[in-house]
């Protein structure tokens, strides 16, 4: 499903009234329409007691379309307004004025204090205080106001986004409504599905307002979720060169464990022949817990990292694979690190390129701009932040135009990791993953998912069906594991243990994994 900014949205609406003649009188109706739908399936309406709290722009207007539906429909309600009422305007002034003329008492909030009552007789509050325009600091008692919903514990539906969180970055902005339900209208923001604003919408609603398909699949909205696909099933005649051959370039004397877990977790997911060219000397140590990868032993450094003269031996090597791993656990040998910025300019192979490998490319981004075949990056926020040479919290505040930005600069593919991630394309499209949990945060994590991405090449999606699947599927996992043990604790061996399963469920359980588990937005 497409998302957008608010940038977007604003142009969205623009084109719904002059093109369309959809008046902003009926945008906004359809949209109070849709909220009242789900406090209705959600929770009821006939004599349930509500609080509306409403700004004085288009969100409060909202706000107030919701009052005279509940009011109309059997509830009871009290609407307060934040602001001077003076400033409501066009159809956001003709529902004030609605409202007025009914029998329902409109407050203008100057005292937070003067809603403490009100609120305690209620049953639910209704959120319309800020919109998705929202891009400065809440406070005073605006501030007092949400802090007051929050400590209610009743239930809150807020109207297009929980008050206080930044419609395009999901960053709450001092304080932010802690919503159970929220109508977002048009498409979903991307503040509805980033962390924090994800974890303040609640169940989230979403109605298209009556927009036209062609405006909600748009080209030019180059923001979706991560829609998943079957995996395609495996022939009866077959064997381990039909799953994809990687090699995996990985490892050193301090760093064992990433080079295990990626060439190990891409047989887990269902890949085939995993080639892991690592220093000789830690090839009997990992083929202790890993005997079914295929080492391809190399000469080491004094510091025992892989050596500048495995170069030719590596691409020789690289023109018999699939696609090539390059990175997990190599080390910051500055001859390492030679070796990976030669090797990335010079393999034919689709590449993925991970942890020290970022490190390396990222002194010399040449090595991968002019590459012909496909390069994926799978950055945490920390090296993202060392690639764009920005600190993390810009990043942050705007992951999505950096990362199209940094995409379509480098030719590359980039997975930017962490809770929900994203990943872009050179084209500019990205897409929002919503599988995984806290519990992933954990170190070896990130080696699971490079194997698990290339995987999903091996099991026969094109690169790019490839990089989003596997995305998904390591949270998923991540997810099943978590399920089992809890949060707490996980490591990476618990999420890669889990691989199989979360392929078995997949494939036996597709359309409920999509409705069931990650269908988070419920269309209205």
């Amino acid at each position: 499903m497409k998302v957008s900014q608010v940038s977007e949205m604003r142009n969205l609406d623009r084109k719904a009234i002059e093109e369309y003649g959809i008046t902003q009188e009926i945008l906004m109706e359809n949209a109070g329409q849709a909220v009242y739908f789900a406090i209705l399936k959600e929770f009821g309406i006939k004599n349930k007691n509500f609080v509306t709290f409403c700004g004085v722009g288009h969100n409060g207007g909202d706000g107030l379309v919701v009052t005279r539906k509940i009011y109309s429909n059997g509830g009871k309600v009290t609407v307060f307004i934040l602001g001077d009422s003076s400033k409501f305007q066009g159809a956001a002034k003709q529902n004030f004025d609605i409202v007025n003329k009914l029998q329902i008492e409109v407050i203008n909030l100057q005292d937070v204090s003067l809603a403490t009552e009100k609120i305690n007789k209620s049953d639910a509050i209704v959120d319309a205080i800020f919109g998705t325009g929202l891009n400065r600091e809440v406070q005073g008692k605006h501030k007092d106001l949400i802090d007051m919903i929050n400590a209610s514990h009743k239930t809150v539906f807020s109207v297009d986004i929980p008050s206080g969180i930044h419609g395009d970055s999901g960053q709450a902005l001092g304080t932010a409504v802690k919503a159970d339900f929220t109508t977002t209208f048009g498409l979903a923001k991307t503040g509805n599905l980033l962390y924090p604003g994800f974890d303040h919408v609640g169940k989230l609603y979403v109605t298209h307002i009556s927009f036209p398909p062609i405006m909600q699949n748009s080209d030019h909205l180059k923001i979706a979720t991560n829609d998943v696909k079957p995996i395609p099933a495996r022939s009866k005649d077959t064997h381990k060169g039909s799953y994809g051959k990687v090699l995996f370039i990985a490892g050193s004397s301090n760093y064992l464990g990433a080079p295990y877990f990626a060439a190990m977790s891409f047989l887990k997911a269902g890949g085939g022949l995993s080639y892991l060219a690592t220093p000789a000397n830690l090839a009997a140590f990992i083929g202790n817990k890993g005997s079914e990868i295929v080492f391809v032993p190399q000469k080491h450094t004094p510091s025992g990292s892989i050596s500048l003269e495995n170069k030719q031996q590596l691409l020789s090597f690289s023109e018999n694979v699939d696609m090539v791993v390059i990175g997990p656990g190599l080390s910051l040998d500055n001859e390492t690190q030679i070796l990976v910025r030669d090797l990335c300019a010079e393999i034919k192979k689709p590449l993925l390129i991970d942890g020290d490998g970022i490190t390396a490319v990222a002194n010399d981004w040449d090595c991968i701009k002019k590459r012909e075949a496909p390069t994926i990056l799978t950055p945490h926020l920390g090296e993202m932040a060392r690639i764009v040479g920005q600190n993390i919290e810009d990043i942050t505040n705007n992951k999505f135009q950096i990362l199209q930005n940094t995409t379509h600069k480098l030719n590359a593919t980039i997975v930017l990791k962490g809770a929900h991630s994203l990943i872009g394309y050179p084209d500019k499209n990205v897409f929002i993953n919503l599988s995984g949990n806290p519990g992933m945060a954990t170190a070896g994590s990130g080696d699971v998912l490079t194997g698990t991405i290339a995987a999903m090449f091996g099991l026969g999606f094109t690169i790019d069906d490839a990089v989003q699947m596997g995305v998904f599927m390591h949270g998923f996992a991540g997810d099943i594991a978590a399920n089992e043990k809890g949060e707490d604790g996980l490591i990476a061996s618990d999420i890669m243990n889990q691989l199989p399963a979360a392929l078995k469920i997949y494939r036996e359980e597709f359309n409920s994994v999509v409705e069931d588990y990650y269908h988070s937005i419920y269309i209205v």
